[in-house]
């Protein structure tokens, strides 16, 4: 089963992709992830990524899509879950096309919703462990007080992202929404867009992906 995952910055991507690559046995496909990872490969696409980005110049879709078939060609999983890609309509008519080519299909795509200001309320108070990335908020999850991450044990990684604040949310979340509202309609227009609520716990927005998937 092959997935998108959309949703702005904070809406939970991110931790939601993690419970199902440990409990479906899924590959998260972050272009993010993908870019660093090939950048240190020293595989032949890894070394175009590198002087690409060695020049400070955009990573063209033809990349992002390069990397993609790699994954789908080397990784056996479960299934694959897209995310940060595609974000333009071009980029999506690509991957369905990837994806045919390779004998695979889009199964399903979930936007996580969210209310700005709330979601503007919890990333000013998130902070991640630099060791194994789990994410904390001043609210809902402290940061342990003995300083050690509750997943991983780490000691003293606690970090919080620069951008973090509510002038930059504020533009990423414009940003953000300028990319993906035609691709929302896009994936509407398949019937394949299913709607949640992003800022729901994370065992309730756990289960309502797996209705989702499980329907």
């Amino acid at each position: 089963m092959n997935i998108i995952l959309l949703g702005p910055p904070g809406a939970g991507k991110g931790t939601q992709a993690r419970h199902l690559v440990e409990t479906r046995n899924m590959v998260q496909l972050s272009t993010g992830d993908m870019l660093r990872a090939a950048k240190d490969s020293g595989s032949e696409m890894g070394k175009i990524v590198a002087d690409v980005m060695a020049r400070g110049a955009l990573v063209t879709d033809e990349i992002v899509i390069g990397l993609i078939r790699e994954q789908l060609n080397t990784v056996k999983a479960e299934g694959f879950i897209f995310d940060g890609f595609p974000r333009t309509l071009a980029q999506a008519d690509a991957l369905t096309e990837l994806l045919a080519t390779e004998g695979e299909s889009l199964d399903a795509v979930i936007e996580m919703e969210v209310d700005d200001e709330a979601l503007v309320a919890r990333i000013t108070a998130r902070s991640t462990c630099g060791g194994c990335g789990e994410v904390y908020n001043d609210n809902t999850k402290p940061e342990p007080a003995d300083g050690k991450c509750s997943n991983c044990g780490a000691e003293g990684k606690f970090q919080r992202r620069a951008d973090d604040n509510e002038e930059s949310l504020k533009t990423r979340l414009m940003e953000y929404y300028k990319k993906t509202s035609p691709l929302i309609g896009y994936y509407y227009a398949k019937e394949m867009l299913n709607k949640l609520d992003g800022l729901g716990d994370i065992e309730t927005v756990q289960g309502d992906i797996a209705k989702i998937l499980d329907a």
